[in-house]
């Protein structure tokens, strides 16, 4: 008898079970979820990785709908699912949502199979799905660092342009100008080399006094400090930088240190009762005999501004035997901004016909004390009103709320804290606002995409040009939509 008439053994079937029994074991022990449906999206298998991904057991899913895990604004996806496969048609991998067991949303990559019978009619779906929750949030967590060292760079561009113009505008000479111009950028960067250190978190005020007032060396036998230590978070330590700066310059050239024999003393202490602040005291001793200025610098605004960003105070008395000020700082904890996002380059229609903004009053949101110095000089230049600048979130809500104003001009984010609030009550009464940031789009209060933006750093045009549009109504927002 020829081997091919011999009836077939038990082999082939041996073969074909133990394919079967792998790939059973494949899909049990795989992390993915690999689920099968029939055409009308009823579940007929649910391995292990689909109960760790969704949390159902396979005898809560086995039987019931597909869409049991899809998220209600996701249904179409299904329908649109059903009519690919019954046209014979693979769905590579998209990526989308799943809702698990406990409510969560899942973001996964889902690839979609038709499954055939014996006669090759497709009767149903295979569907693969890995999580990818991970993946997203590490994407998100990366974008966000992008975004927010992005608005830093800015803001810190804004803060530069804003001594460069302040400076320039007190200035007696262009040697002065260059003088003064390059003391205050060099105790910007001071400040930045010591919060780089801590992630931009914070410094050491003991660090501060020594870079801005003994340029890191060691010692200088006229110059004493003493206090607790303390820490100060980064915003509040960039501005005391600046003021320590201001006095030890004054000190330089006018003051104590102008000479041999003169000293300055830098006490400070942390008082409790209302709040935890900081006291700090300067004074002068040994030098020149004092008498008050006639005219405010640059450098008292400076101070003045920077401790009021802050809910500080100063007073400076010009003793005849020296210089004392004496400071109070509030110190809280600051949140830092959440993020944001995509950067979005905005057309400020420079090239618009000019229209007169003199008279309008523009409440100005800020919290760089430099920048709404900066803004504030703009639109007073060009004949405008001033209100604020609101440097907290409570003061900007509350004269967003009852200010008599025509306009705003507003910072995508107040010392950690998101302007939602702040521009929804501009909305309420009909206020037009431009934001000023150095955020994207995607990073300012949804709903008001079409309000301008005026990226940081910026120039006197833009500002003017912005103004110009939205209280002529070249813009205008009411609930969200845009009118001309």
């Amino acid at each position: 008898m020829a081997t091919d008439d011999l009836p077939p053994g038990p082999h082939a079937a041996s073969e074909s079970e133990i394919m079967a029994a792998r790939l059973a074991t494949i899909v049990a022990n795989s992390d993915d979820a690999i689920i099968s449906k029939t055409l009308g999206g009823v579940i007929t298998s649910w391995n292990g990785g689909a109960v760790r991904i969704f949390g159902y057991e396979p005898e809560e899913m086995i039987g019931q709908q597909i869409s049991k895990i899809i998220p209600p604004e996701l249904l179409h996806e299904e329908k649109d699912i059903i009519a690919r496969l019954s046209r014979g048609e693979r769905i590579e991998h998209f990526e989308t949502v799943r809702v698990a067991k406990d409510g969560r949303r899942v973001d996964i990559s889902l690839t979609v199979s038709p499954m055939r019978d014996s006669a090759g009619r497709i009767i149903g779906a295979s569907k693969v799905a890995r999580d990818i929750t991970e993946r997203r949030r590490a994407e998100e967590t990366q974008r966000l660092l992008i975004d927010e060292l992005n608005h830093r760079i800015k803001n810190t561009l804004a803060t530069v342009q804003a001594i460069a113009t302040q400076t320039l505008r007190r200035a007696a000479t262009p040697a002065d100008f260059v003088d003064s111009f390059n003391g205050r950028i060099k105790a910007l960067a001071r400040a930045h080399a010591l919060l780089t250190g801590s992630s931009f978190q914070s410094a050491e005020i003991t660090d501060l006094v020594r870079e801005q007032l003994l340029f890191g060396s060691e010692e200088d036998h006229r110059i004493s400090q003493s206090g607790p230590a303390l820490t100060l978070e980064a915003q509040p330590a960039l501005h005391l930088a600046l003021v320590l700066h201001e006095l030890g310059t004054n000190a330089r050239k006018h003051g104590a240190l102008s000479v041999v024999g003169g000293l300055v003393s830098v006490r400070w202490q942390v008082q409790s009762g209302d709040g935890r602040q900081l006291r700090l005291s300067w004074r002068e001793a040994g030098g020149p005999r004092v008498s008050a200025p006639t005219t405010q610098g640059f450098g008292s605004v400076l101070i003045e501004n920077s401790l009021r960003a802050y809910g500080g105070e100063v007073a400076v008395t010009y003793a005849e035997e020296g210089v004392v000020c004496e400071i109070t700082l509030p110190l809280s904890d600051l949140s830092h901004p959440i993020g944001a996002l995509a950067r979005e380059t905005n057309s400020l229609g420079l090239g618009a016909p000019q229209r007169r903004i003199e008279g309008k009053r523009i409440l100005i949101v800020e919290d760089e004390p430099l920048i709404g110095m900066v803004l504030t000089d703009y639109l007073l230049d060009a004949g405008c009103e001033v209100a604020g600048p609101a440097q907290s979130a409570e003061k900007a809500e509350q004269m967003a709320a009852n200010e008599a104003i025509d306009a705003a001009l507003v910072d995508g984010n107040l010392a950690g804290r998101r302007v939602d609030h702040i521009v929804s009550a501009l909305r309420a009464r009909r206020i037009p606002f431009a934001f000023v940031t150095g955020y994207g789009r995607d990073a300012l209060p949804q709903g008001f995409e079409e309000a301008p933006i005026i990226e940081k750093p910026f120039t006197e045009e833009q500002v003017i040009a912005t103004l110009q549009r939205i209280l002529n109504n070249v813009v205008h927002l009411h609930s969200g939509r845009v009118e001309a």
